[in-house]
């Protein structure tokens, strides 16, 4: 039964051929399992960057890998014949080229994340926009080399498969340009940097805060709730104001008194306001001048600084100040005014 002749071998050499498949591939993965974890107890005793790279590179072992290795030893007791031959060493290659595509896949998902892992509060938005297209980039041109590695393989021309798609290419960008004029924006966002997620922006004259850059839309979080999305290459072209990179806002308003106040009290009413700005914090008074005659009052312009991008905290600074100037007002006698129109009747 031993010599038993199946495919022009024996029953004992495919057996053998089998019992060495099976003990390569298994002991192929436990080889494999022990080696990543001794090579996680050298990633955490090092601070050798290297080492978690490795670590996160070789977690990408699949089966394919163990698989070939397999198939070489039983190899080495089937005699096959030529073509049978030629059939498993194609199959081996295509195995092995697509474990190296799962390595280097792997290998920018961890290079990319380590580079872009220290990055701070300020540049975190900016970090996961290059992030997330640089990995996409590079995801997509790994698996093209891939593909391309096994057609080659396969016996397949590629040399005329490339010419063939770059004539078709080219057709396909003309149908497609608007989605390429936004894939190309996208790429522009994440290199110049106009603005990163977590910025409020305002376009034209809608507003909200940057949630996501992806490779055709912005999407915006407006402030009453909804989401705006933007085309990347639309949003290029419009007016943005990025207001999360203020240094400081400046803040003016105006107030009129009635034409009741007296020229001392005029005189005095800057110096008030200069102290009342002075009094708050994060602040930095600019000037405060009696500025124009109007129709019912005598108009004042005040400007201060905020030393904060802060929308609430300036709220909270304006608010401080107009409750100090009304009680500063009611203490030194001076009136808002507010419109009013006197009548002279003239009876002939």
């Amino acid at each position: 039964m031993w010599h038993q002749s199946i495919l022009d071998h024996s029953l004992f050499s495919w057996l053998t051929a089998l019992a060495l498949f099976l003990c390569v591939v298994l002991g192929g993965k436990l080889l494999c399992r022990l080696g990543l974890r001794e090579l996680q107890k050298l990633a955490d005793r090092s601070d050798w960057k290297v080492h978690g790279f490795l670590l996160e590179v070789l977690r990408a072992n699949n089966t394919l890998l163990v698989t070939v290795l397999g198939m070489l030893a039983a190899l080495q007791v089937l005699q096959l014949s030529d073509r049978a031959e030629e059939i498993t060493v194609d199959v081996m290659l295509i195995l092995l080229i697509l474990q190296s595509g799962l390595w280097a896949h792997r290998g920018i998902e961890a290079g990319l994340k380590w580079r872009f892992a220290q990055a701070d509060d300020a540049r975190e938005g900016a970090s996961r926009i290059t992030l997330g297209l640089l990995s996409f980039l590079g995801k997509l041109l790994v698996w093209v080399i891939v593909v391309l590695m096994a057609l080659d393989n396969l016996g397949i021309n590629i040399t005329a498969l490339v010419a063939s798609l770059g004539i078709g290419g080219v057709a396909v960008a003309l149908a497609v340009q608007n989605i390429l004029s936004d894939l190309f924006a996208s790429l522009s966002i994440a290199i110049d940097k106009p603005f990163v997620i977590g910025d409020f922006v305002i376009v034209d004259d809608l507003m909200g805060t940057v949630e996501h850059v992806g490779l055709k839309t912005t999407r915006l979080r407006s402030l009453h709730g909804e989401q705006i999305i933007f085309a990347n290459n639309d949003l290029l072209q419009s007016r943005v104001r990025n207001f999360k990179r203020m240094s400081q806002r400046r803040c003016s308003f105006h107030f009129g008194v009635n034409y009741a106040t007296t020229a001392d009290q005029l005189e005095q009413i800057p110096a008030t306001v200069e102290s009342i700005i002075k009094s708050q914090p994060q602040v930095t008074f600019g000037r405060a001048h009696f500025k124009s005659f109007g129709e019912s009052s005598l108009d004042f312009e005040v400007v201060y600084f905020v030393l904060s991008a802060d929308y609430d905290l300036y709220m909270d600074v304006q608010h401080a100040i107009n409750l100090l100037l009304v009680r500063r007002f009611e203490q030194d006698g001076i009136a808002f005014a507010f419109p009013t129109r006197t009548l002279h009747l003239h009876t002939a």
